[in-house]
């Protein structure tokens, strides 16, 4: 084989353990891994065989009287352990084990996601190039490159072509303060006290009053034959004596302060166990939050993970019981939200990344969405908010608590909600989930909907 058919065969593999993947998050069985392992199965990949050239003959096989025959592979290997015997060694060979880390890059490639974690706790600092500066240091760390530009600026803004505000004196009948108000409105920067002193010593060199030289008869006609040099022409020419410094344009070498940031993340999953929430819909849940516990993990350096489940009431349980409990009490979802708020105390967000996703048959008690739910999730800071209906067969009639979020929060950048009926939709709903987040500097977070839907009125 060619190098090009070998990167189309590699090119085939990565599609199909792709497919794979996708294949795994909604139909495979996922409690073969744990938290730090994904064991996918993968289909078997057929390598490639070497075969005879119908055109060629000749040289040693295995045909007829050692003759080979055309397209029969060259010495195939035995099916068994030896010839003739079947094999014993288990079936490993057809899974393939990756970490979060790689997992994660393989969903982002799957599903096109482009989640980019964001460092929160500072863990480090170090010291980096000089590149920063400060008005203090030690002298051997002053930076002259920069303290001579910020004098050369002053002295660019200050400078004037004296000779041409000398001008203004012999302009009939002007005196120091009409000069003084000519050449504030020609930008000039110059002080009255400087036109007072040029004045004085044009009486004293001519031996006679100012008014003895006036040679214009207005501002204007002397605007109209002279022209103003530019200070920087001025100093390509005749060149610099000095350059008026400052204490203030000191500016000290310092070096660049690095942080490094710990990408860290707590998430709270949540999900409704009261007497409705059967086993296939207990299934979904598992199929959309667990790839996506994977996924956090494989992107963020520190990952912790908190489990709620609630029927009128929540409590905490560990992640074995989140996904089979079941109780037979009714649903009251803001119960969930007010333990979340409390976990989620323990984990600042100032320092934490924070993902708070809940799921469910979208069955609440009466108005608990519109007057509880949906006031905590505006208070809760997070990253995203995300809430999933699973109803196989569809919606129920009284299930209203996903589109009553949807409702309130559907422009936050902050909440996602995703419906899910069977598993086909599971790799859409991660999707949906997940790429919220990445869009999330494009439109409002959840608080700023709320205000947005006060200002315009309830939209039901």
């Amino acid at each position: 084989m060619g190098l090009t058919e070998d990167r189309e065969r590699f090119r085939e593999v990565g599609e199909q353990r792709r497919e794979d993947l996708a294949e795994f998050i909604s139909h495979g069985d996922l409690g073969g891994s744990g938290p730090d392992r994904v064991r996918i199965p993968v289909k078997i990949v057929d390598l490639p065989e070497f075969e005879y050239d119908r055109r060629e003959a000749g040289g040693v096989g295995q045909g007829r009287g050692g003759q080979p025959q055309p397209g029969q592979p060259v010495d195939p290997e035995p099916d068994g352990d030896e010839e003739g015997d079947p094999g014993e060694e288990g079936g490993e060979h057809e899974y393939y084990e990756m970490d979060p880390e790689e997992f994660a890059r393989e969903l982002d490639e799957e599903l096109g996601l482009d989640l980019e974690p964001k460092g929160k706790r500072v863990v480090e600092e170090t010291e980096g190039d000089f590149t920063d500066t400060a008005r203090a240091g030690p002298r051997g760390t002053l930076d002259v490159d920069e303290f001579f530009k910020r004098g050369l600026k002053r002295h660019l803004a200050t400078d004037f072509d004296g000779e041409y505000v000398r001008e203004g004196l012999r302009v009939a009948d002007a005196d120091v303060d009409d000069v003084f108000a000519w050449a504030r409105d020609q930008g000039i920067p110059v002080s009255r006290a400087w036109i007072a002193d040029a004045a004085a010593t044009a009486a004293d060199e001519h031996d006679g009053p100012v008014e003895a030289l006036d040679r214009w008869e207005s501002f204007d006609a002397l605007d109209d034959e002279l022209d103003r040099e530019p200070a920087t022409h001025r100093i390509r020419r005749e060149g610099l004596d000095s350059v008026p410094f400052r204490r203030e344009d000191e500016r000290f070498r310092h070096p660049e302060v690095i942080e490094k940031r710990e990408r860290n993340v707590v998430v709270v999953n949540v999900r409704d166990a009261s007497g409705s929430m059967r086993e296939t819909k207990r299934e979904l849940v598992e199929r959309v939050f667990t790839p996506m516990d994977w996924y956090l993990t494989g992107k963020y350096d520190a990952a912790e993970f908190r489990y709620v489940v609630h029927d009128a009431e929540a409590w905490e349980v560990d992640r074995e019981e989140f996904f089979g409990i079941q109780s037979g009490g009714g649903t009251r979802i803001s119960s969930a939200y007010e333990l979340v708020a409390e976990i989620l105390a323990e984990y600042p967000y100032s320092e934490w990344n924070r993902y708070v996703f809940a799921a469910g048959d979208s069955e609440n008690a009466g108005r608990d969405t519109t007057e509880s739910v949906i006031p905590l999730m505006e208070s809760i800071d997070a990253n995203l908010h995300a809430y999933v209906e699973t109803q196989p067969g569809g919606a129920a009639p009284n299930a209203r608590h996903a589109d009553e979020v949807e409702d309130a929060l559907g422009d936050a950048s902050d909440v996602a909600v995703a419906r899910v009926s069977d598993s086909e939709d599971v790799t859409d709903a991660i999707y949906e989930i997940l790429s919220t987040e990445t869009e999330g500097d494009v439109t409002a977070t959840a608080g700023e909907a709320a205000r947005g839907r006060t200002d315009r009125g309830d939209r039901r």
